[in-house]
C-alpha cells in the first residue's frame, strides 16, 4: 500500500487521534502500565503492600511485564507495521479501541484474580493476543506477504506461553521460574532477533548514508544472519525445556558469541552522534549479553543467580529495545525529526541504569533492598518519562509536513 494512501485512511478517522493508528494507544498504555506496575511492585517487594491477585508477588511482577507491558508494545508495533508489509488497510477507530480495551481487561482480571476462577482470568488475559494473531494471520494471507508469517507464529507461541503461565500459577507452581515464562521470553527474544535484524542495520544504514561516505552495515538477513537465528532458536529451546543442563549453557554461550558477531556487522560504533540510532545497537546487545549471563549461571551455578541473569534479557533486551522502537516510531509517525533530544536520551540512560542496579543487586546481596529500589526508580523514570514526553504526540493528530 502507498504510504500516502495509508495516511489518508488514518486521517479519515474523525474520532480521538489516539485511535487513528495502532502504535498510539498501545505505546501510551504500555508505558503507563510499565511505570505503574513497577510502582506497585517496589512496595510489594518490601512487604508493605499486597494486591488481590491469585499470583504470588514475584510471578505477578514477571507476568505483568512480559505478558502485560510487552504484549501492548508488540500489538502497537505490529498493528502499525503490518499494513506496510501487506498493503492492506490499517486497523483504526473503534475496532482499534476494542483491542486496547481487551488488553486493559486482561490487566484488571490478573490484578484482581484472587476472587475469580483461574480459567476466566486466563481467557480474559489471552483474548487480545488471540484476536491479534487472527487479525495478523488474515492480513498476511490476504496480502500474500508470506515472509512475515514467522512473526505470526512467534506471536502464537507467545500467547500459548501466557496460557501455560496461567496454568502453572493455577496449579500453585512458582510460575516466575516456570516453563511458561521461559517460553514467552524465548519467543520475545526471537522477535527481537528477527525484526531487530531487519530494522537495526536498515535504520543505521539510512542514517549513515545521509552523513556521507564510510563503512555501512551489512545488508540484513544474509546467510550469516539466518545461521545466527538458527543458533539462537536452538539455544532458547534448550533453555526453555532444560534450563539447568550443561548442554544448554554451552548452547547459550555459542549463541551469545554469534550474536555479538552479528551485531558487530551493523556499524554501531559509527552511531554515537545520534542516540536514537545508537540505542538500537545497545538494546540488541542485551540479547547476547543475556545469553552469556545465562550460560555463566548454568555452567557456574551461583555466579549471579538465575533471576538476575534472566533480567539481562527481560529488563535489558526487552525493556531498552522496546523503548528504542517506541520513541523512533512515535517521532516518525507523528511527523517529527528522527533525532533524540535530551529528554529521550535521559530515558534511555534511566533504563540502562535500572538494569545495572538490578544486576548489582544479584551480586551484592547485602545491598539488594537499596539496589532493587534504585532499579525500580530508574524504570519508573524511563517509562513515566516516555509517557510525559511522547504522550502529547500520541494523543495529537500527525503533524502536517
Amino acid at each position: 500500500m502507498d504510504p500516502a494512501t495509508t495516511i489518508k485512511q488514518v486521517r479519515a478517522w474523525s474520532g480521538p487521534a489516539v485511535f487513528s493508528v495502532g502504535f498510539r494507544p498501545f505505546f501510551l498504555l504500555g508505558a503507563l502500565w510499565a511505570a505503574l506496575a513497577m510502582g506497585l511492585w517496589v512496595p510489594m517487594l518490601a512487604g508493605k503492600m499486597a494486591l488481590p491477585t491469585a499470583f504470588d508477588p514475584v510471578s505477578w511482577h514477571a507476568h505483568e511485564f512480559l505478558f502485560g507491558y510487552l504484549a501492548a508494545i508488540i500489538a502497537g508495533f505490529l498493528l502499525t507495521a503490518v499494513p506496510s508489509w501487506t498493503g492492506r488497510p490499517p486497523l483504526t477507530g473503534w475496532p482499534l479501541a476494542s483491542f486496547a480495551a481487551l488488553w486493559m481487561a486482561g490487566r484488571v482480571a490478573t490484578m484482581f484474580s484472587q476472587g475469580l476462577p483461574p480459567l476466566v482470568v486466563a481467557l480474559v488475559d489471552l483474548a487480545m493476543m488471540a484476536a491479534l494473531a487472527v487479525l495478523l494471520a488474515r492480513e498476511i494471507v490476504a496480502g500474500g506477504n508470506w515472509r512475515n508469517l514467522p512473526v505470526v507464529i512467534l506471536l502464537v507461541v507467545f500467547g500459548g506461553a501466557n496460557g501455560l503461565f496461567h496454568w502453572e500459577a493455577a496449579r500453585g507452581a512458582y510460575a516466575a521460574q516456570g516453563m511458561g515464562l521461559r517460553l514467552g521470553l524465548a519467543a520475545s527474544l526471537m522477535m527481537i532477533a528477527v525484526i531487530g535484524g531487519r530494522i537495526v542495520p536498515t535504520f543505521t544504514r539510512n542514517w549513515l548514508v545521509k552523513r556521507g561516505e564510510g563503512r555501512l552495515p551489512a545488508l540484513p538477513m544474509q546467510h550469516f544472519d539466518k545461521a545466527a537465528l538458527a543458533v539462537l532458536m536452538v539455544a532458547l529451546l534448550a533453555w526453555t525445556v532444560w534450563p539447568n543442563a550443561a548442554g544448554t549453557g554451552i548452547a547459550l554461550l555459542l549463541a551469545g558469541l554469534v550474536h555479538f558477531a552479528r551485531l558487530a556487522r551493523w556499524a554501531g560504533d559509527r552511531t554515537f552522534a545520534e542516540p536514537l540510532v545508537l540505542v538500537l545497537h545497545v538494546g540488541y546487545a542485551f540479547v547476547p549479553l543475556g545469553a552469556l549471563a545465562g550460560a555463566a549461571e548454568i555452567l557456574g551455578p551461583g555466579t549471579i543467580g538465575a533471576g538476575t541473569s534472566q533480567h539481562v534479557w527481560m529488563a535489558g533486551a526487552l525493556g531498552l529495545m522496546t523503548l528504542a522502537v517506541m520513541t523512533r516510531a512515535t517521532l516518525g509517525h507523528s511527523g517529527h525529526d528522527l533525532t533524540a533530544g535530551p529528554g529521550t536520551t535521559a530515558i534511555y540512560i534511566a533504563v540502562i541504569a535500572a538494569v545495572a542496579a538490578r544486576l548489582s543487586a544479584g551480586v551484592w546481596s547485602d545491598s539488594s533492598a537499596l539496589l532493587h529500589s534504585l532499579s525500580g526508580a530508574g524504570w519508573i523514570l524511563a517509562f513515566a518519562g516516555f509517557a510525559a514526553l511522547y504522550g502529547p504526540l500520541l494523543l495529537r493528530p500527525r503533524r502536517l509536513a
